[in-house]
């Protein structure tokens, strides 16, 4: 049956592309007409404004009868060459992923020997270079900059990196795993089991731990010590600060620089519903060569002195 409609479809569009080619150049043979004999009258289209302002229905020039034929001409040839008759593929055989894959396999030969002389230096090594570091600029502009921002700053949801504030770690070998292989970070959803009031004894609890303590509830805050030890030690550890085995955050850290933002309102939504973060894998993509310059450019974010942090 697939088959059958497979074909059905295939026919119906080279009739439907045929025949308007077909039928369009009737139309413009019919009025290619380009002379009016002596002493005939012309005929107007009976379109008539003002009273006496008609439109006449004079033959088109020739030059411009001259452009539909070319014009239809230019569909045939078009037609013969490239695909457009369903599943015809056209005498070139052309398709548009194969000339992606073409374009691609030519930048890779001319660029290869590049990124393995890269991939063979270790990170902070590929730092340093001037040149590594602007090829690997140009790959986060590229792949980046949609979730990260262009500062590398990130926005809710999407870490910033140019602190020094890693969920995962910041070592330029984590980075270039994080890149390869990606991360999933999950954060389960406690507010049916925890219910309204306990979930925010225990965001008021998270708000004290943090350096900048922003105003708390005290003694919202002493009940929920007790829920945090209990459900959420196992994670982030129970002085708060996090495990980067796992991706948990430090919840001592400043709250400005926390993923979803650090007030009680956020806290406690995060708290009830959860988390769920995907970092894409970049290593089928991208290739090693390239996440090798990459991740040496990230980890230089927040290594340089002279990055805002």
């Amino acid at each position: 049956m697939s088959q059958f409609t497979s074909d059905f479809w295939n026919i119906w569009i080279i009739v439907i592309v045929l025949g308007g080619i077909i039928w369009l150049t009737l139309l413009v043979f019919t009025q290619s007409k380009t002379t009016v004999n002596k002493g005939e009258e012309v005929q107007i289209t009976g379109h008539v404004w003002d009273g006496d302002l008609a439109e006449y229905n004079n033959p088109l020039p020739r030059w411009w009868m001259l452009m539909f034929y070319l014009t239809l001409l230019f569909a045939v040839v078009y037609l013969v060459l490239y695909p457009g008759l369903g599943d015809f593929k056209g005498y070139f055989k052309w398709t548009s992923l194969g000339q992606y894959k073409e374009e691609r396999s030519k930048a890779e030969a001319k660029y290869q020997p590049l990124y393995d002389k890269y991939l063979k230096q270790d990170l902070k090594t590929v730092a340093a270079d001037p040149q590594a570091q602007e090829m690997g600029k140009r790959l986060f502009q590229t792949y980046c900059v949609q979730c990260h921002g262009a500062d590398a700053r990130g926005a809710k949801g999407f870490p910033n990196l140019v602190n020094h504030d890693w969920l995962y770690g910041g070592s330029p070998d984590t980075i270039k795993t994080t890149i390869l292989h990606g991360r999933h970070g999950q954060m389960p959803a406690w507010g049916a089991v925890l219910g309204e009031e306990k979930v925010k004894d225990v965001a008021n609890y998270v708000l004290s731990l943090s350096v900048n303590k922003k105003k708390f509830d005290a003694e919202r805050a002493t009940r929920g010590k007790e829920t945090f030890a209990t459900l959420c030690s196992a994670c982030h550890g129970p002085d708060g600060k996090g495990n980067q085995q796992l991706g948990a955050p430090n919840l001592t850290h400043p709250s400005g620089n926390w993923l979803y933002g650090g007030t009680e309102k956020t806290i406690i939504e995060t708290v009830t519903n959860g988390r769920n973060n995907q970092m894409p894998a970049w290593k089928d993509f991208l290739g090693e060569g390239k996440v090798h310059l990459l991740a040496a450019y990230v980890w230089s974010l927040s290594n340089n002195p002279k990055a805002p942090q």
